[in-house]
Formats: structure tokens, sequence, C-alpha cells
């Protein structure tokens, strides 16, 4: 799709990330929305059953699920089976401790459903230690059921600096098992801003990453690493942010919001429970501002085609400011190691 299409917005996004529930049987130390216990006034069967509706008359293509652990909501499957009713193609985020036979053959009867089981390491020491204890053990039970049915099944990882020299082992763990595997990017949101210092991938880390991504183009990351997107990977998926332009993210309450990890009042795009989806897409001036978004003090540097600027909401939660760009892209990274080994060689 050109990029002119994708900065003016479309009629409708292709698809969005439905937080359904802030719900959670675990504490991950890296959670975007510090999930737990359920929002206040989380959306009803009835509400969620007609912003499916709404979806539907959008001609919205595809809802990703998460939370919090969707399947935490007694009637999310109820909301799925609306989404497949009316031809929604639907992604479940899960932590996948919570699927069972019985879950996965119900399921497996929708040829509409995709799911990423989430795991972030290749041996349960380094999974637990940031899942909880015995979560590994039980994704992968999860991964082995699903990956015995027709369901579309993904490994899903955030890098972290504990993780990171893990991935090729988590994407040969993930052949092993007959699914694929989806890097996501970690961000200092929620739980994740409490971790940040702890877990943040160093510039080394993250440059290695994406040396390494370059060999391995059966590896997805959505958007999430257009920042670290190397020349060879070019193509392979969006080269800047879909926020407000063809994605866009409801919360547990029914707040619309750019994207899943700017879930603050800030960026509070409107209200389900006073307008309609549409009426919030077309017209809230929290999207129009994200659609008119330009990186301008990135304009000069020898990537901007390939990242324009990197991700919003890191400029935001690391420097207050969307217009600043992105402080961990691919460039940032190179410069801050030679600063460091120019630091090295003057001590």
């Amino acid at each position: 799709m050109s990029n002119k299409y994708v900065e003016m917005g479309m009629r409708s996004p292709v698809n969005l990330t439905w937080e359904v529930s802030l719900a959670c049987n675990l504490r991950c130390s890296h959670c975007l929305s510090s999930s737990g216990e359920p929002a206040r006034d989380e959306m009803t069967t009835a509400e969620a059953l007609d912003l499916v509706e709404q979806l539907h008359q959008a001609r919205v293509f595809q809802i990703n699920f998460g939370g919090g652990e969707p399947f935490m909501r007694p009637d999310f499957e109820q909301i799925l089976d609306a989404c497949h009713i009316r031809g929604i193609m639907t992604c479940i985020s899960t932590n996948g401790t919570l699927l069972n036979a019985e879950r996965v053959e119900r399921l497996a009867r929708s040829r509409q459903v995709a799911i990423q089981v989430s795991m972030d390491g290749s041996c349960r020491e380094t999974c637990d230690a940031i899942r909880g204890e015995g979560v590994f053990e039980a994704a992968t039970a999860a991964v082995k059921l699903l990956a015995a049915t027709r369901i579309p099944t993904s490994i899903n990882t955030v890098l972290t600096a504990q993780n990171a020299s893990e991935i090729p082992a988590m994407h040969a763990m993930a052949h092993a098992l007959g699914v694929s595997l989806r890097v996501s990017r970690f961000r200092p949101s929620g739980r994740g801003a409490d971790n940040w210092e702890s877990l943040r991938p160093s510039p080394a880390q993250l440059l290695a990453f994406s040396d390494w991504l370059a060999e391995s183009g059966d590896v997805r990351t959505g958007d999430s690493f257009f920042s670290l997107t190397s020349q060879e990977r070019q193509g392979l998926g969006l080269n800047l942010c879909g926020a407000a332009k063809l994605t866009c993210c409801v919360g547990p309450t029914g707040n619309m919001y750019p994207c899943a990890f700017l879930q603050t009042d800030r960026f509070k795009a409107g209200s389900l429970r006073e307008n309609s989806f549409q009426e919030i897409w077309d017209n809230s001036e929290i999207y129009d501002s994200f659609r008119k978004l330009r990186i301008h003090s990135c304009e000069e540097c020898k990537r901007f085609d390939q990242c324009h600027g990197g991700c919003p909401a890191v400029a935001w939660h690391l420097k207050n400011d969307i217009n600043g760009g992105d402080p961990e892209c691919l460039e940032r990274c190179v410069t801050s190691i030679a600063d460091t080994d120019r630091l090295a060689l003057a001590a």
C-alpha cells in the first residue's frame, strides 16, 4: 500500500487493537497496560456486541484482541463468534495458560481466527523471570495444542535485554513446534515503564537484532520494529507509524486511542459511550494530529525513508514529545555505540 494513502488516513482502519479487559491471571514485568484487575466499568456484553456491528459497518477487516488476558472475560468467545459471523478476521494475543483442548477445539471450528501465544525466552528460567513461575511450560503446552489444529499460530516474544541473545533459539523452537515467530518491541508503557531500565535492550542488542532480522525473512514484527528495519527487509511491512491511519486502539471501557501504547487521557480520541466508532475515527482531533504528524527533525537522516522518524509512542514516553523522533532508531543506536567507544578510548 502506498505511503500516500497511509499518511492521509483511510475511511476506516484496516485493523484495530481491542483491549477487551485489563483482567489478567499474570503480572508480567513488561506489561504495556499494568494488567491484573479488570478496569472499572468495562464494556458490557451488549456494548461489546454493538461495537462489533459498528466495526462490521465500517468494514474493518481484522480485530487484534488483547488485554489483559482476553480469555479472562467470560463473554469473550461470544464476542469472537459475533466477529466471525460478520466475516471479521480475528487475532488473539494470549498468555496461553487458559487454553485447554476443549477451548482450542471450539476455536478451531472457525477459519477466521489466528492466535499468538506470548513467551519471552527459549527456556523456562528466562521466560518465567518475566512472566511468572510455570508460564513457560503452560504456554508451550498451549502452542502444541494449537499447532495440532488449522489455527494459524505464532509465538510472540517481546525483545528485552534478558532474552535478546535467545531470539535465534526461539526461532528454532517455533519451527520445531510447527508455528511461526513474531518479535514485538518493548515500549515504556504500563509496568514496562516501571521496569524500563532493567528490561530495555541495549543499543548493541538492538543492532544485533536488526542484523539477525535481515537474515530471517519469515520472522514477523508487525510495524513494531520499522525503526530498526534494514535495507534487506524493505517491502515486508510498513515503514511508518500506522496509528490513526491504518489502525487504532479500543480500550476496555470503550475509550479510543491512536495505539495500545498510548492509552492515556492525553491521547484519548473519544468514547464509544458518547459517539459512534465512525464519528470518532472521522472527527477526532487526536487522530487528525497523528495523520498530520511529520517528524521534521529526522528528515535529513539517510534512513528517513525507511522509518519516517520511528515510533511516536516511544518518543512520547521517553521524551514527552511525539514530534521528536524515536530515541531507539537504528541511527541513534549506531551513534550511541560510537559515543561509548570514544569515551572508553578517552578514558
